[in-house]
């Protein structure tokens, strides 16, 4: 996507990759220089009898970016059901949480060529992992676990010393402000995403030693995407709330909303809350931190938010535009992120 015309975007290409909703909002990630993105398909399907079933898949596909159109040059095995995944600043190294196997893929990249190079064991399922704007260190989240590890990285070196913090229930994405010094996840609360009840995103204090959960802070049902605005004063949160759910069941609602924090510090505070459409998974801030936008999965659309500067502070407003998409969106990434 183009989002030089912030409230107009447009689609510039379109790469036909096996992917799923299963390991999103967080399964791609691009280069610092945007030359390059890699995309992680979590699962594979099966031929079961008369039916279908879901199966890890281990498959990282690369991207060119500098060619137009973009296009797919590699496929790299990693481990099994890759999902939320990370590349460091220095856009040297990547790291992705095997869901499936229970650990994290290293990966060297340079130039072009994206590598397999190590595999730390976790010990239990992880869902994301996020660097440290200074790449020294690595969150990961574990999902069944309710907590979240920190891996020491030195060069291509990762390692982890099983030191855990524990979160809110099922934290299920995690992402740090530019200055390193505090980390938000997003506790899902319920393994099968929304579940009607209020959930919660975690802070915690990457300057403490060792770094520590400081607050949690309610926002709603079923937080999935996370995403902290370039100039760290925000951070915007996906809640499904019963958007994927049967309509007949108590807690259904037809669309989800975006949930805005405040970061002042490391105080956290809720800001304020935007309806969008169904299932709303992935998010990209604009580079000046001016646009928010937020693919729809079950409306096959990207909505449009606006950060306002009012007499009364920063207000979020849905601007009612929206891109129509060829397909369902599951995950989104933009260059600052």
């Amino acid at each position: 996507m183009d989002i030089s015309s912030p409230e107009a975007p447009k689609i510039v290409a379109n790469l036909p990759l096996m992917n799923s909703i299963v390991g999103p909002p967080t399964n791609l990630a691009i280069t610092p220089d945007q030359k390059l993105a890699i995309v992680a398909n979590s699962v594979d399907w099966q031929k079961d009898g008369d039916d279908w079933k879901q199966v890890p898949d281990n498959k990282l596909y690369v991207i060119d970016l500098t060619t137009s159109p973009p296009a797919h040059i590699a496929t790299v095995d990693v481990g099994k059901q890759p999902s939320g995944l990370s590349i460091n600043k220095a856009g040297s190294l990547a790291l992705i949480a095997n869901r499936a196997d229970n650990s994290i893929s290293v990966l060297s990249i340079s130039g072009k060529e994206v590598k397999l190079i190590d595999t730390v064991p976790m010990g239990e399922q992880v869902a994301h992992v996020a660097f440290t704007p200074d790449g020294k260190r690595a969150l990961v989240a574990k999902f069944p676990g309710h907590k979240i590890a920190v891996l020491n990285v030195d060069g291509q070196k990762v390692t982890y010393d099983k030191y855990d913090m524990t979160v809110g229930l099922w934290p299920y994405n995690v992402d740090v402000v530019p200055d390193g010094s505090i980390a938000l996840t997003v506790d899902n609360g319920f393994a099968g995403g929304s579940d009607g009840n209020i959930d919660t995103v975690s802070v915690i204090d990457l300057e403490a030693t060792p770094p520590r959960v400081i607050d949690r802070v309610v926002v709603g049902d079923a937080p999935e995407g996370l995403t902290i605005s370039p100039k760290g004063n925000l951070a915007a949160i996906t809640l499904l709330r019963g958007s994927n759910q049967a309509w007949n069941s108590w807690y259904y609602n037809r669309n989800g909303s975006v949930v805005i924090l405040k970061i002042d510090g490391k105080k956290v505070t809720k800001l304020d809350e935007v309806e969008v459409r169904g299932l709303p998974e992935g998010l990209v801030w604009s580079a000046d931190g001016k646009y928010i936008y937020v693919g729809n999965y079950m409306d096959s659309d990207v909505s449009i938010l606006r950060v306002e500067d009012t007499k009364k502070g920063l207000r979020v407003v849905n601007t009612g535009k929206s891109l129509k998409l060829p397909g369902q969106p599951a995950s989104m990434r933009g260059r600052n992120q």
